[in-house]
């Protein structure tokens, strides 16, 4: 994996209380989600506080499908996820196609975030068939590459992580900026790292990044990074509600024609009732990386455990 340099470290190091402040912010997001109701899904308690899961749903014939929650940087939980995957899928009848879609935020808030698509990139997983879709944190890079301005938001929510695993340092711009020789230095800054950030993101990475889906289709099941707006037909859906999207989407109760797995928006565990899965478990800080397994008719999950 790549190893940050020592002066990047410490950098870093000076950044620890605003990452506190936004694990707290995840954590009480976490809560917010568990007070929904998830459950254990393989077993659901019939109750007015649990949700009802009933829907039956098939995979395409001949197919199993892995699908893969948010990783944001954690590299080493993705490898023992795999690993757990691999296990899993080597009982499945000979001649079974094997299709890891992955539902997108593979980078930010982790510091190894490049490590992340170097093994995306490689060929760690020739032997599966492979979806990878677009998560509004890769939206947020892309738009970087197009507008340098854009990376003092950026951070807010987890790109100086991105940035420090591709062995830039992000410009000091959490100080309150009252002059206009202050704000043109912080404009000068940015500017030289995103000069620099365009000029040495690899070739392949960059090709990666462009080329995510806003969501696929198999069998039942419709795969997106953040859900899909009620009511909406699949041809409608704007792609950043499908990057975007949450309240609108997790409160209502009217099922889709399929039946929605997605992540984006972490919770305390797996959720599946008849409308969604939801496999965002917050592993960046959680250490809980999460996959559904949809197979035939049947609808269960890999996790990796915190250490």
């Amino acid at each position: 994996m790549t190893k940050l340099p020592q002066q990047i470290q410490k950098s870093f190091i000076a950044r620890l209380g605003q990452l506190t402040r936004s694990a707290t912010s995840l954590r009480a997001r976490m809560r917010k989600n568990f007070e929904r109701g998830p459950v254990q899904v393989e077993t659901p308690t019939r109750s007015e506080a649990a949700p009802i899961v009933d829907r039956v749903t098939h995979a395409p014939e001949g197919e199993c499908l892995y699908a893969i929650g948010d990783i944001h940087g954690r590299r080493d939980l993705l490898e023992r996820l795999i690993e757990q995957i691999e296990e899993d899928s080597a009982s499945l009848p000979e001649g079974t196609k094997r299709t890891l879609v992955f539902l997108g935020d593979y980078i930010d808030r982790g510091l190894q975030s490049r490590d992340v698509i170097d093994l995306l990139v490689s060929d760690r997983l020739k032997d599966f068939e492979t979806v990878f879709l677009m998560g509004n944190h890769e939206e947020a890079l892309l738009r970087f590459l197009q507008d340098a301005s854009f990376g003092k938001q950026w951070v807010r929510y987890g790109g100086g992580e991105t940035l420090y695993s591709y062995g830039f340092q992000p410009p000091n711009t959490r100080t309150s900026l009252t002059s206009h020789e202050a704000m043109q230095a912080a404009q000068k800054a940015w500017e030289k790292v995103w000069q620099e950030f365009r000029a040495r993101l690899p070739q392949e990475h960059l090709a990666f990044y462009s080329s995510l889906l806003p969501y696929h289709v198999a069998g039942d099941y419709m795969f997106v990074h953040a859900g899909m707006r009620p009511n909406v037909p699949l041809d409608q859906q704007s792609e950043r509600d499908m990057l975007w999207i949450r309240d609108e989407f997790l409160d209502d109760t009217q099922p889709f024609e399929h039946l929605v797995v997605h992540g984006h928006t972490p919770a305390d565990g797996i959720f599946r009732d008849n409308r969604r899965i939801g496999l965002d478990t917050g592993a960046f800080i959680s250490g809980r990386l999460s996959a559904a397994k949809l197979f035939k008719s049947e609808i269960s999950f890999l996790e990796t455990s915190p250490v």
